[in-house]
């Protein structure tokens, strides 16, 4: 024992995160699935920042900020900084015993003890402070944020739709966007990457169901490509699709665009049919079915969009077993209330019902932890790449044209417009805009201001907010069904960096 009253540190602490991951898996396993999973929300999507390693100071007392702690199998131990950038981390007992030093502030150069290999603790206390566990003592803690580098624009190719689903918030018609308007739409787009600085541009072709417009979608997404090209922004885009009518030729024209494509699947069979309906009324899971395989017969891998209702949540670990059996990222949705979805009261489900299922969910997901992250995209509405102030981009890096060319906030108040493609910079009347949908940090919300965990569902989706309790400047009505998960899906992480990071592999 040294002075400390534990072992002495002798070989390297082994501290594992998903950077490291990253470069395991992309080596290892041939797929595109590491991409974002797809949503139909205004979620930034910009990545993790780098670790901020340049500002450590060996010779400066370092301390443990609050931390979220688990036992994971094996005497790892899972830990996560809820304002800091790394996400989860996972030590063995020699990265913890160094850890646990620093719960008394000592400087960096005096973590060694008797006994110890200093040469290791060095490093292993460096990568401690790198990844955030360990912080100054002469700074005040505090979340690191950043702008978003994406401007993200959905467009809304047509209002024409050739399924009915219960919880859809758009009136259908049968009014497409023409290709004139939608240059002119891809137009405005750029300029207001160009004049608010972005780095990128990310379209979302949507409606309606956009792929009953595909030539459309093809036509504009060249043509946004060419003018990203001339203004050096980076350019992404991703096809909406409820996955019922898609053959090969059009795979093949998505494929060969350079789209990516998210596809709705609510539930396996019945579960599914029983909210996505055609406009005959009959179900329509064995069309999307289908489409997977079609799609998996030409190497394209979709993301999946799943939204929970009360309806399907009995079947949800099923609906996620089949996702992950096929190698498909995917995301859960939580049901929104809206006014076309009001005569469907069946639709809402009560918070003990969906953390139940989610949880039988998660089941599912650690006895097939897959290589590829879900951090992300597992809880409604919730980010782990980075922390940050505002749920999604609405009011600030996120805009709606709809087939008509009319600019709007958020594609959930598509109606509530606020300018049109013809104005010079349709984002910056966005972001005066002072009705509808307001752009509130999630410190300025009551409710949240202490909670350990804001930084990462931002206070929840706002509209959702306003329509629940006719208020902003709240928490989200879901904050208990996210505070009970939370730990949970941190620890699905842990586990999957157990399993895949540098080569290690669970008992």
């Amino acid at each position: 024992m040294n002075d400390s009253g534990t072992a002495p540190i002798c070989s390297m602490p082994v501290i594992l995160c998903a950077m490291d991951l990253e470069s395991h898996v992309a080596s290892a396993v041939e797929t595109d699935c590491f991409a974002p999973p797809e949503t139909d929300c205004a979620c930034p999507d910009d990545g993790a920042p780098p670790l901020l390693t340049a500002d450590i100071d060996p010779t400066v007392a370092y301390a443990l900020p609050a931390l979220h702690t688990d036992a994971l199998p094996g005497g790892w131990v899972l830990a996560f900084n809820s304002q800091g950038a790394a996400g989860v981390v996972v030590l063995d007992q020699a990265a913890w015993t160094l850890l646990n030093r620093f719960r008394q502030s000592r400087r960096l150069v005096d973590a060694a003890d008797e006994g110890d290999d200093v040469g290791m603790v060095h490093r292993g206390v460096l990568r401690l402070a790198g990844l955030g566990l360990i912080q100054r003592v002469d700074r005040p803690a505090g979340v690191q944020r950043r702008a978003s580098e994406t401007l993200t624009a959905w467009l809304h190719i047509t209002n024409a739709c050739n399924l009915r689903c219960d919880y859809c918030y758009i009136n259908k018609t049968s009014d497409s966007m023409d290709e004139a308007r939608g240059r002119k739409a891809i137009d405005a787009v750029i300029r207001s990457a160009v004049a608010n600085q972005f780095r990128r541009v990310k379209l979302k072709y949507a409606g309606g169901e956009a792929t009953l417009n595909l030539p459309l979608v093809v036509a504009l997404h060249q043509y946004a490509r060419d003018c990203a090209a001339q203004h050096n922004l980076a350019l992404d885009g991703v096809v909406l699709s409820n996955g019922v009518a898609l053959g090969d030729r059009q795979i093949r024209q998505i494929r060969d665009s350079g789209l990516r494509l998210m596809i709705s699947l609510d539930g396996i069979g019945a579960l599914h049919d029983a909210q996505r309906r055609f406009v005959n009324g009959r179900g329509s899971f064995a069309h999307v079915a289908q489409t997977l395989d079609r799609l998996a017969q030409h190497g394209v891998v979709p993301s999946l969009s799943i939204t929970l209702s009360r309806r399907n949540l009995a079947g949800l670990p099923e609906t996620v077993a089949y996702a992950l059996d096929r190698g498909l990222p995917f995301s859960l949705n939580f049901y929104r209330a809206n006014d076309h979805a009001a005569a469907h009261a069946d639709l809402a489900y009560g918070e003990e019902e969906i953390i139940a299922a989610m949880k039988a969910a998660f089941a599912v997901i650690e006895q097939r932890l897959p290589p590829y992250r879900l951090f992300g995209a597992l809880l409604d509405l919730v980010r782990f790449d980075a922390p940050h102030d505002h749920p999604c981009g609405v009011g600030s890096a996120y805009m709606v044209i709809d087939q008509r060319g009319r600019v709007a906030k958020c594609h959930m108040e598509i109606e509530r417009t606020a300018t049109d493609v013809d104005a010079p910079d349709p984002l910056r009347l966005i972001r005066a805009d002072a009705t509808g949908i307001q752009y509130i940090p999630v410190d300025a919300k009551e409710g949240c201001r202490t909670c350990t965990w804001r930084f990462w569902c931002a206070g929840g989706c706002p509209a959702l907010t306003y329509r629940i309790t006719g208020r902003f400047d709240v928490r989200s009505p879901n904050c208990r069904i996210y505070q009970t998960l939370f730990p949970e899906v941190l620890r699905l992480e842990g586990l999957r960096l157990l399993r895949y990071a540098g080569g290690l592999r669970l008992a």
